[in-house]
């Protein structure tokens, strides 16, 4: 397929980081299309003929287009060149699919919009935190970072010696989480989970996709 890929959305996002991510660590050349879910304006018109639920991201290659992120990154690893950012083995790629699954379902609300909205982002706005709201989700944290711990493979990377789809997720989510105070003390009680996460937010893709506001 002729042309770069495109991916609509926001730098904010987490869900469009964990697209761009995988597109830097390809070194795949794209062009990221401003959506803003958040505008005042609303979403333009065009943008639901790439995603019909209103949500970023989406992503287009020639005539191909695809929504959902999952979906999208591991578009990006088997469509392009470059080092594979899937293990090879069946039983990796399960553990990979279900890491991915489990921040999904588990982690994205409860440490983003829970913990870090909550304790930072809305302070930062001159607004209150939902006290009851944070004490429900810290329990919640402390089970899928557990959790996770059990499930993390020797080696520096979620699945083992090599970074993988799993790492390009969850990097963006504990990048918004350790900027709660309540975030680090949780990850601190995991050595393994810090190391890693240590090991992630120094690579240079995912320096370069820090959220410009």
């Amino acid at each position: 397929m002729a042309g770069k890929p495109r991916l609509f959305g926001a730098d904010y996002s987490v869900y469009v980081r964990i697209a761009l991510l995988a597109l830097l660590e390809k070194n795949v050349d794209h062009d990221l299309v401003p959506v803003d879910v958040f505008s005042k304006e609303g979403l333009p018109g065009w943008y639901l003929d790439h995603h019909p639920f209103g949500r970023i991201p989406a992503f287009e290659h020639g005539d191909f287009r695809l929504f959902e992120t999952a979906a999208i990154t591991r578009y990006i690893d088997e469509a392009f060149p470059g080092p594979s950012l899937q293990p090879r083995d069946v039983k990796g790629r399960a553990r990979m699919n279900q890491i991915v699954g489990m921040l999904d379902a588990y982690a994205y609300r409860t440490l983003v919009w829970d913990i870090y909205v909550e304790t930072v982002s809305k302070p930062k706005r001159g607004e209150a935190a939902d006290g009851d709201r944070v004490a429900a989700a810290l329990p919640r944290a402390a089970t899928f970072l557990a959790a996770l711990s059990r499930l993390k493979a020797e080696g520096a990377w979620l699945c083992g010696e090599t970074m993988t789809l799993a790492d390009l997720h969850a990097a963006p989510m504990f990048s918004y989480f350790t900027m709660a105070g309540e975030g680090r003390t949780l990850l601190s009680e995991h050595p393994s989970l810090m190391r890693w996460w240590e090991e992630i937010s120094a690579l240079p893709s995912f320096k370069s996709t820090e959220p410009s506001s």
